[in-house]
Formats: C-alpha cells, sequence, structure tokens
C-alpha cells in the first residue's frame, strides 16, 4: 500500500534533514487522463467514507468464537457507513448523489476545511527530526525497584513484600515494574502460578513472550484474552494461539461480556507458604500506550487482595459464580451499586456537618444513576471535583443542581487514562484506582475491577496527582452550566 505522504526527489540545494512532501491523492488527480484514458475528466473531489467497526456477534450461539471474530474481521471493511467527509469544492450535486448511494442524510455528512484524514501526518510525526519535537521522557525507576548494581537485576518479589507499590506510567518505568515482575516470575522455579488479563497490548509485547517461557517451563499460565477488543482482536488471536502452542491455558472471556480489568496474580511458593502478588491497574498490559498513557498500577502481597484477584479469575475461567468480594469492587457484579453508596455516604456525612468531597478521575462520565448520585450530593452541600477527559453528561455550576460540581478536562502530551476514585468520608478518606469509567458498557456488559488504596506514601502520591490536576491553569478548560 502506498503512503498517503509521497517524499519528493531531493532538490539540488536542499539542505541535510529537509523533506518535501505531495499528497497521493494530489498525484492521483493530476494524472486521471492517465487512469482514465479516452474519458474526459470534467470534475474531481475529494470524499471519506466511516463504516461500522462493530462486530454483528453473538457470541452465545457462535460454536467457535474465534472462527467467528476472523470472519466478521474480513466483512469489516463491509460494514454500513456512518459518515461521509467530503472536500468544501463539491458541488451539492454530487454530495447528494452520494448520500444516495451510500444511505446517509446531510446530518451525516461533513464538510472539512483543508486535508481529509489527518491521521496520515503520523508519517511526519516519524521523522527523525529530534529538533521538531519535545525532548524524550526517561521514565524513572521506582527507588524500591532499582537494580542492586548493572549486573543484577531487581527483586521486584522481595520488594513488594515490603509494602505496597504505587507506580505511575510513563513518568516510572513499565519496564523496571510490571514487565521485570512477569520476567522474573517466568524465570523463579518457585513461581507455581501466573495469571493474567491480555485487553490490548503491543506487537512486541515482553509480557506475552514472558508468559510464554513460562508456560514452556512447565508452569501453569492462565490467560484471559480478550479478542473482542475493537480494532486489536486480529492481534489478540495471534497472542492467544501462540500461548496456546506453548501451553497456557487461554480463555476468552464470559459469554456477553468484555473482559476490560487489568489484573496480574502470581502465586509463589516461599517456604511452606503460598504468597500471592498482585497487580491491579488502569491501563492495559501494552509497551507501547505505556510509553504515551498515564496509568496507575499497584503492586501487593495484601492477602484479601491476593484472595479476591484469585477468586476473579475463578469467575473469568468459569470455576466460579461468586458476585461478591472482599475488597475489589468488580463490575458488573456490583461496582455501579458501591459507587452509589459511597457517593450517598458522602451525602449523609455533609447533612451531619462532617468533613465530605468528591474528587474522581475517569475518560468518560456517562452513566445516568451515577450522574443523579453526583447531583444530590451537591445539593446535599458536598464539594466535588470532576477530572474527566472526555464525554461528560453531567452540567455541573447549575443553581439548585450542581453548584458545588467542577468539571475538568486535562490534555496534555501524554494521553490522562487513569481513573482515580476519592472521597472524604467524614475525615476518614478512601481512595481507589481501577479500569472502569463511569458508562453503562464499563458497568453492566465488561468486566471492571477498582482496588483499594491502603498504603499511606501511595495515598499521598494520588492526592499529590489529582491536586497538580486541579490547579493546572495550562493544559486544562473547565466546563461551564451551558455544557461548553
Amino acid at each position: 500500500m502506498l503512503p498517503r505522504l509521497l517524499e519528493l526527489p531531493r532538490a539540488e540545494g536542499q539542505a541535510i534533514g529537509e523533506h518535501r512532501y505531495v499528497l497521493l491523492d494530489q498525484v492521483i488527480k493530476a494524472n486521471l487522463d492517465v487512469l482514465f484514458s479516452g474519458l474526459e475528466v470534467l470534475e474531481s473531489h475529494l470524499f471519506r467514507v466511516t463504516r461500522d467497526a462493530d462486530l454483528a456477534l453473538d457470541d452465545e450461539d457462535a460454536d467457535n468464537l474465534v472462527v467467528a471474530i476472523e470472519e466478521e474481521l474480513r466483512r469489516r471493511r463491509f460494514g454500513d457507513p456512518v459518515r461521509l467527509e467530503v472536500e468544501r469544492s463539491m458541488p451539492l450535486a454530487t454530495r447528494e448523489l452520494l448520500r444516495r448511494g451510500l444511505g446517509l442524510n446531510e446530518d451525516e455528512t461533513y464538510e472539512v476545511r483543508g486535508m481529509l484524514d489527518l491521521t496520515s501526518l503520523s508519517q511526519l510525526a516519524e521523522l527523525d527530526r529530534p529538533d521538531l519535537k519535545v525532548e524524550p521522557l526517561i521514565p524513572a525507576i521506582p527507588p524500591r525497584l532499582l537494580p542492586p548494581d548493572d549486573d543484577e537485576p531487581a527483586d521486584v518479589f522481595a520488594a513488594i513484600q515490603a509494602g505496597d507499590i504505587l507506580v505511575h506510567h510513563p513518568y516510572e518505568s513499565f519496564a523496571a515494574s510490571v514487565e521485570r515482575l512477569v520476567e522474573q516470575a517466568a524465570d523463579d522455579p518457585d513461581v507455581l502460578t501466573i495469571k493474567q488479563t491480555l485487553y490490548r497490548t503491543s506487537l512486541d509485547s515482553r509480557v506475552v513472550n514472558d508468559l510464554i517461557r513460562a508456560a514452556e517451563q512447565g508452569k501453569q499460565v492462565v490467560v484471559l484474552v480478550e479478542i473482542k477488543a475493537r480494532f486489536d482482536e486480529q492481534a489478540n488471536i495471534g497472542w492467544a494461539r501462540k500461548l496456546e502452542r506453548a501451553g497456557a491455558h487461554v480463555v476468552y472471556g464470559l459469554v456477553g461480556l468484555k473482559t476490560h480489568c487489568k489484573t496480574l496474580l502470581i502465586v509463589r511458593r516461599e517456604g511452606s507458604v503460598l504468597r500471592r502478588y498482585v497487580h491491579v491497574g488502569t491501563g492495559n498490559y501494552n509497551t507501547k500506550t505505556a510509553r504515551s498513557y498515564v496509568d496507575l498500577g499497584l503492586l501487593t502481597v495484601r492477602p484479601d487482595i491476593g484472595a479476591d484477584v484469585t477468586d476473579l479469575f475463578n469467575i473469568l475461567t468459569g470455576l466460579s459464580h461468586q458476585r461478591t468480594f472482599r475488597r475489589l469492587l468488580v463490575a458488573p457484579m456490583g461496582l455501579r451499586d458501591r459507587f452509589l453508596e459511597l457517593v450517598d455516604r458522602e451525602t449523609e456525612h455533609a447533612a451531619a456537618g462532617r468533613p465530605s468531597g468528591i474528587v474522581l478521575k475517569m475518560n468518560a462520565l456517562l452513566d445516568r444513576a451515577c450522574v443523579e448520585a453526583l447531583y444530590r450530593a451537591s445539593t446535599a452541600g458536598v464539594e466535588i471535583d470532576l477530572i474527566v477527559r472526555g464525554a461528560c453528561t453531567l452540567v455541573p455550576g447549575v443553581r439548585g443542581l450542581s453548584e458545588r460540581i467542577r468539571v475538568r478536562s486535562v490534555i496534555g502530551e501524554f494521553l490522562e487514562h487513569s481513573r482515580i476514585w476519592r472521597f472524604e468520608n467524614g475525615g476518614a478518606p478512601i481512595w481507589y484506582i481501577g479500569s472502569a469509567d463511569l458508562m453503562d458498557r464499563n458497568l453492566d456488559r465488561r468486566v471492571e475491577a477498582f482496588v483499594p488504596i491502603d498504603d499511606a506514601e501511595a495515598r499521598a502520591e494520588i492526592d499529590e496527582i489529582l491536586r497538580i490536576m486541579l490547579s493546572d491553569d495550562r493544559r486544562s478548560w473547565l466546563l461551564s452550566s451551558d455544557g461548553r
């Protein structure tokens, strides 16, 4: 396939490091007489069609889910049109002709000024021109995960035994924390079991290659691969087959649900004790996005969290129908209900004159019950700060309804992807991090997990993250009461 931006031959006197490009569509337009030899070309115009990429799949009836998804992937490029983009110069009659042929209406037609499909500009971003780019961030290694010397890798198990570790990507190294943990587990003869969920992962995934090596060495490796993750279906199917060939037990999730939680469980024999090491995060086990998405992860050996994650994997592998957990908050088994309870408790604290307050960070806020609960809390006197990167149906600042609610979005160099809940709880604050946004799809049709933060140092770090984001006046904007 030809690139959208075609680089022109070097011109005389062109400086080293300079590049000149022409759009492929401009080249085609200039040579239409060659493509349509013998015809008179009267006019030409660019347009772009976006098609529905959802898979028309009933996983309850599919005899072989992998085969069914592969068949649907072949049909994806023939999905129903949902949007038509046209350049400004296209006459109205030509637009109407396209709409009739595609089955679209005027509301689904968008006039674009300038270049269609700006994703092609990624070619320019990939150029080796450091003088035109922000200096790349070099992630820090959390102090407790620093290797003892250059020739000896860090002992992540020992570090976690000493206390919970909160990792903050991309500012802190994914390679030196999560990837190192899986690597050490794969090679440690005392590790008996590794269980992990995979939603989106990279093509060069160290994590998956370490899981394959662990399975080949005879460890029990169980991997929940979500092969319905949109646009990552083919890659996930490929990894799933490699894992199966290595001897891993691959599970494709629960019928009717996408598994979106980010969980890792390692069972290790330590003398006469079996200890469970756990990672619960907000982001995918993906080397590439760990360098550009802002996410949090908790590494812990707390027995109650380990027991809950064990129970969660039993559900995911079909060994249990349990619906309650000790500390973990899990969707669709009650995550929404617990969130509503926490919000209502803040309402009660405010009514009784006790300290109250809510700070939430997420990608989207759309769930009606959650929005209405936040409105009730606001009218009761609870101060609420929401950091929502994307869609938000809650309207802040409305007198008598949401005047104590503030909504902001922070758009920076890295994509804000972490989800954080903080409740003041009458002066005894509680914190959670997890994988779910407050959306119907996450709370009802996905498996999600939130983990409480008990460690004082981790809590202080989360509070500092929230403080910085709420005080940002350079990369943030506030949602006003008129919805703008």
